[in-house]
């Protein structure tokens, strides 16, 4: 039987030179895709000659990428290269602010200083490697990039684990930063404020200066009405008597201080008050303390320029003002001078090279028929009757004071400059301090241990302020080194010109107390809850002080 067989579908085969060359197009493209290739180094004749030998049917050994290209090796070198001395100069960063930011682990410091000594070494070990004109070691280059590898992931795990160490670092270093430009303004505020209050406590209320003004008209209206009489009165230098030495250019402040004690005093007849002011304002004295009644006490008013010798070839101090130098720091009224040092701009004042804060060290001289006296400064006020300190056993020491050190506060050092010989191997930079203000002298012990004369050798080696800042206070405290009887605190109480602090029970058993400081009860800035203390003794119901507005 016969089978009849259909004839198959025709199948068009494509020309086979067509075909081979779309085989040719799409190996190439792939070839270009998978093998990126450089003309440096010959890579682009040997992909030419292999894709020449697969096509001619040549075979092509297997080789691996490295071997097949060249240029892939040097960009990797110059990878190598770059990420160790970047990870370097990063870990090298990072240990100078760890050493600028001081921190506390100082484990830290080391670490990133080793890490960025290991990568640097070890470039510098490797450097035939990495240098273009030298032939390719593919192994060693390996080896090396594994290390840089291992140290660059040690750099960076270092990194990550001291970041939050270091952003607190920084940020407690910003704080810092900002702690200190605040402390600067706050500075340069404080001299500023020190200047004003300096120049609020020391200048002449306009209510001051009229009293002074009207008193002075007044004795030149009638001079012969105050002037002292030609032959002082016996009081003046009779020893059995209570006598004060006041010396002030203030007038109202020193009314007060005779006010206060005569109206305190048990006995008034026998209180005799040495009153010494400047010539300028002796007129404006007289007038005050020849107005009113004193109850028998007796008020001597008299000129430093009476004393005649009071003089330059004599006093240290009045020597030292003929200074240009002197002159010029205390007389150059410039405000970079004055608050260059805030602690000591008090002692710019010309006030303390006055005599009358001086005269003080002057009282055996003054006095010479007196046995025994009271320095009182003019901004005290009495409180008690003080005639039991003329009883009091002195035993044999020249000064009678209240002295002010606690803990380490108001002791020598503070006052003189214990860095200069002199002072270091005389003095104990612990010993105590005392207060001016309300001091017993024995003038008889003065002369026999001749103070004055141990002052002015002092004060004479202290003409360039070596041994300490001007004042009153350290001379002091040097005169009356070992001659010093304290005396006890209820007797003066110090510091209601400055501390608004001060117990008013202990205020109030005080036999003298003391506005001692800027604020002064006279002036507008004194401190209300002490004002009191001190306006009850001034006498308003003088014409004089009435007429130039002092409220009551």
């Amino acid at each position: 039987m016969a089978i009849a067989t259909q004839n198959p579908r025709r199948i068009s085969i494509p020309n086979p030179s067509f075909f081979s060359l779309i085989i040719s197009i799409a190996l190439t493209i792939c070839a270009f895709l998978f093998f990126p290739y450089s003309t440096a180094g010959g890579g682009a004749t040997t992909f030419s000659a292999s894709l020449d030998h697969y096509f001619l049917g040549v075979p092509v050994p297997r080789r691996n990428l490295l071997s097949f290209k060249s240029d892939p090796i040097r960009l990797r070198i110059d990878q190598i290269r770059k990420q160790a001395t970047d990870h370097a100069a990063l870990a090298s960063a990072y240990a100078s602010y760890a050493r600028k930011l001081k921190l506390e682990n100082s484990k830290q410091l080391r670490l990133f200083a080793d890490v960025s000594r290991n990568l640097s070494l070890l470039l510098s070990d490797h450097r035939h490697l990495l240098d273009p004109s030298n032939p390719i070691d593919e192994s060693a280059i390996r080896r090396l990039d594994r290390k840089v590898k291992d140290r660059i992931r040690a750099a960076r795990s270092l990194i990550t684990d001291a970041k939050e160490s270091f952003d607190n670092q920084l940020k407690i270093q910003k704080l810092k930063d900002t702690i200190f430009a605040v402390n600067e303004q706050l500075a340069k505020a404080k001299k500023q404020g020190a200047f004003s209050s300096m120049i609020a406590a020391k200048s002449i209320p306009k209510s001051l200066h009229c009293l002074a003004m009207r008193l002075m008209e007044e004795q030149i209206a009638h001079p012969d009405r105050y002037a002292e009489p030609d032959t002082p009165p016996p009081a003046l230098e009779d020893p059995r008597l209570y006598h004060y030495a006041i010396f002030s250019d203030n007038v109202l402040a020193a009314s007060v201080v005779v006010n206060s004690a005569v109206k305190n005093a048990k006995d008034p007849m026998k209180h005799v008050f040495h009153v010494v002011t400047d010539r300028m304002n002796l007129g404006a004295m007289q007038v005050m303390f020849r107005l009113k009644d004193y109850g028998g006490a007796h008020v001597e008013v008299r000129a430093v320029e009476d004393y005649k010798f009071l003089n330059s070839s004599y006093v240290p101090v009045l020597r030292q003002l003929e200074s240009a130098n002197l002159q010029r720091f205390y007389f150059e009224n410039k405000l970079e001078n004055a608050t260059k040092d805030t602690n000591n701009m008090k002692f710019r004042n010309p006030k303390y090279l006055s005599m009358l804060n001086h005269l003080r060290f002057y009282l055996p001289e003054m006095y010479p028929k007196l046995h025994r006296v009271l320095f009182l400064d003019d901004d005290v006020v009495v409180q008690r009757d003080l005639t039991a300190l003329w009883k009091l056993d002195m035993d044999g020491k020249v000064n009678g004071a209240v002295e002010t050190c606690f803990g380490s506060f108001h002791r020598y050092a503070q006052y003189m400059n214990f860095s200069h010989p002199l002072i270091k191997e005389r003095f104990n930079p612990n010993a105590c301090g005392w207060a001016y203000g309300m001091n017993f002298f024995d003038l008889d012990a003065w002369r026999k241990e001749k103070c004055t004369e141990q002052y002015h050798y002092w004060q004479n080696l202290n003409e360039n302020r070596t041994l300490w800042k001007l004042g009153t206070l350290p001379p002091g405290l040097i005169t009356f080194y070992s001659t010093t009887k304290p005396l006890d605190k209820s007797w003066h109480v110090l510091g209601l010109g400055y501390n608004p602090s001060i117990s008013m029970n202990e205020i109030r058993n005080a036999a003298v107390v003391h506005f001692n400081g800027n604020m002064k009860p006279w002036l507008d800035i004194g401190m209300n809850q002490f004002r009191p203390l001190w306006a009850r003794y001034v006498d308003y119901d003088n014409d004089f002080i009435s007429l130039c507005n002092f409220g009551a």
